[in-house]
């Protein structure tokens, strides 16, 4: 085993979530009802690594993450230990870069990255593991309506609508 990777649940307004640490940081933050299917993927994700359950030691990051779902603006201060391809945690980076409040289209992040092909920028999207903090919720289509999202429409439409909310106060 390379490394160990410890997870906690939380409950939050749009729904139960884990969140999962390396000794760097954050490695997934994903949305889910099915606890045992989750934590199973989890190890799947992470094959090399002990996964261990650890709620009492991940209180503190659970509430924090709860905070930043019910508003998705504040931003999060919690260290990120992301893992993916190259091209990935490049567009994670970008995806980053896009401010709360403020959505952008695959298409234009296509174009950002040289490409012509927003399909290769919707799969690097599609494979992050880290929700809100690595904000892909703030996609959308180019004619400005909502696609599709991993961990449901209906909580990407209440994200881009709480971080719209902050920055109107």
């Amino acid at each position: 085993m390379n490394d160990i990777i410890r997870f906690a649940w939380g409950t939050s307004s749009l729904g139960d979530f884990i969140v999962a640490m390396s000794d760097k940081g954050i490695v997934a933050l994903e949305f889910s009802s099915n606890q045992h299917a989750m934590e199973d993927a989890l190890r799947a994700r992470f094959p090399e690594s002990a996964v261990e359950r650890d709620q009492d030691g991940l209180t503190q990051a659970a509430t924090t993450v709860a905070g930043l779902i019910d508003e998705p603006a504040i931003g999060c201060d919690l260290p990120l230990d992301l893992r993916g391809t190259p091209y990935e945690m490049t567009v994670w980076q970008m995806l980053r870069e896009i401010p709360a409040g403020q959505t952008t289209t695959y298409g234009a992040l296509a174009t950002r990255f040289g490409s012509r092909d927003p399909r290769d920028v919707t799969q690097a999207i599609a494979n992050n593991a880290v929700a809100v903090i690595v904000p892909c919720h703030r996609v959308i289509k180019k004619d400005g309506s909502i696609s599709g999202y991993r961990w449901g429409v209906g909580r990407k439409r209440a994200l881009l609508s709480r971080e719209r909310a902050s920055q109107a106060h």
